[in-house]
């Protein structure tokens, strides 16, 4: 199967002459070239003794340069043949993730009774017969699963001979639930199902003609995509906002949602730079982010001003909607409940089914958005919270964050802020932290909506209204500000949002 449309950017490292290894006899010429090579470092670190301030997005920026890196490879959007085939692809990775889940039960049920539940005799159960046979098990299934969709592959290919067909809008939710929920599952096996990363317009399409003036990229959460924005509808987002901004143009953003948010992050700064290559009468950039979406964006703009793209400076304003900028608690809640199974007897082994849940969904335990977070552990898990690295927006960004509440009426308690939208908190959807995390936003760019659940901030009217007054005025309220620069408070029962 060509996995062509879940590749990513990497580096471009080709091997030279000078990094062969030629072993020799030290002489009075090596001896010198070492000596000379130990002052040089002694030179370096005194240098950086020097230093009073050091810029992290400076190294960051070290470890790729747009000129080293690989371009984007043409990516398609996911056909009703990659659906069949991927579909085929994951019923048996089903089959193999739930025979090993199996065994664990049956090795620990046999062994721990005996006290040989240890390295010496799990490494005994391997050459067992028990063993070979849940192994021919999963090799069974991995050849039947691979030869079904290699027969679809060459069905489609050969005899039907159309494998260019669009998915029905009806069954794309499911490939959204997909991978949001096994995503990363998705790209490892190289299964067709992986959503790749494109924008579109509001005719699901890709747009092709030339774009200018204003862009504003919608970004969906978490098992979503492009069309949970309703693009086509006159009373969705994207269509108020053409109707009120003249020379703006919307595309909706499509993505993975179950990859890790900082590889996503790094897809769209990639995604952007082409855009603005390819498009450059585009005269801003405005980034709207919904849950994970805008965890998404920040993790872009880290980036993206890491690597020095020039999309960055084009980019006017952030929003985020509800976004878990300091985790959510439903992933919290489900790594406690992981961590307390692995620790009962006999049922540890089934703690190897929080596993399979995606990379993305993982980190949104604390709200992670760069490749630190995640890189240095051994584990599909992430740092604790007071380890995580801090992802400063942009100075030059005018953020504004918007929270949401069940509770209809401002009730000044721990429970209507801890409750929130019922996935995400008010202080982790405003940023608000007692540490290095807390994201320095004016009081006037934060917003809470109450009576608003977390999936309903994306058709409210009254956040709707919200947005669009801060496109409007596009950072004009920061050269003028208002007499009370408080948190804006929207309730269901007024008619406009009022401060």
């Amino acid at each position: 199967m060509a996995n062509s449309k879940t590749s990513y950017p990497m580096l471009a490292i080709k091997p030279t002459i000078d990094d062969q290894v030629d072993i020799k006899s030290p002489d009075q010429a090596d001896i010198q070239d070492a000596f000379q090579e130990a002052i040089t470092s002694l030179e370096l670190y005194d240098a950086l003794d020097s230093l009073e301030e050091l810029d992290e997005s400076a190294l960051l920026g070290l470890v790729a340069t747009p000129q080293n890196l690989i371009p984007l490879a043409e990516r398609e959007p996911v056909t009703l043949a990659d659906m069949l085939e991927g579909l085929t692809c994951l019923a048996t990775m089903g089959v193999v993730e739930v025979t090993e889940i199996v065994e664990a039960i049956h090795r620990e049920i046999l062994l721990r009774p005996l006290g040989r539940l240890n390295k010496r005799s799990l490494n005994k159960w391997q050459r067992g017969i028990t063993a070979r046979i849940y192994d021919r098990v999963r090799k069974t299934a991995k050849f039947v699963g691979s030869n079904l969709a290699n027969g679809l592959h060459l069905y489609h290919t050969i005899v039907n001979q159309n494998t260019t067909q669009p998915l029905p809008r009806r069954l794309k939710p499911l490939v959204n639930v997909l991978n949001g929920v096994m995503g990363d599952h998705l790209v490892n096996h190289d299964n067709p199902l992986a959503t790749p990363m494109v924008l579109y317009n509001s005719q699901g399409e890709i747009p092709n003609e030339a774009l200018s003036g204003r862009l504003i990229v919608l970004c969906h959460g978490l098992c979503m995509s492009h069309l949970s924005w309703h693009p086509s509808d006159p009373e969705g987002l994207g269509k108020k906002i053409e109707r009120s901004i003249s020379g703006t143009t919307v595309l909706y953003l499509d993505y993975n949602s179950g990859q890790r948010i900082s590889i996503n992050g790094r897809d769209l700064s990639y995604l952007l730079k082409n855009v603005l290559d390819n498009h450059p009468n585009i005269t801003q950039i405005d980034l709207i982010g919904h849950s994970m979406g805008g965890l998404v964006a920040r993790s872009a703009l880290f980036y993206g001003k890491a690597q020095g793209f020039d999309w960055v400076n084009q980019v006017g304003n952030l929003m985020t909607l509800g976004s878990p900028h300091h985790g959510a608690s439903l992933e919290r809640i489900g790594n406690f409940v992981q961590e307390i199974i692995a620790k009962l007897p006999f049922a540890g082994s089934l703690a190897t089914l929080g596993n399979l849940r995606s990379a993305g969904i993982i980190d949104l335990r604390h709200g992670s958005v760069r490749d630190e977070d995640w890189k240095p552990l051994d584990t599909r898990s992430v740092l604790p919270q007071d380890f995580r690295h801090p992802a400063r927006l942009p100075l030059h960004v005018r953020s504004y964050l918007i929270a949401a509440t069940l509770v209809e009426g401002h009730y000044d308690s721990k429970a209507t802020s801890l409750l929130g939208d019922g996935l995400v908190n008010i202080a982790s959807a405003l940023g608000e932290d007692s540490d290095a995390h807390t994201l320095m936003v004016p009081e006037q760019h934060k917003a809470i909506f109450y009576g608003v659940s977390h999936y309903n901030l994306l058709y409210n009217h009254r956040v709707h209204q919200q947005i669009i007054q801060w496109l409007i005025a596009n950072g004009q309220d920061l050269l003028d500000p208002p007499v009370n620069i408080s948190c804006i408070h929207s309730y269901p029962n007024e008619l406009s949002v009022v401060i």
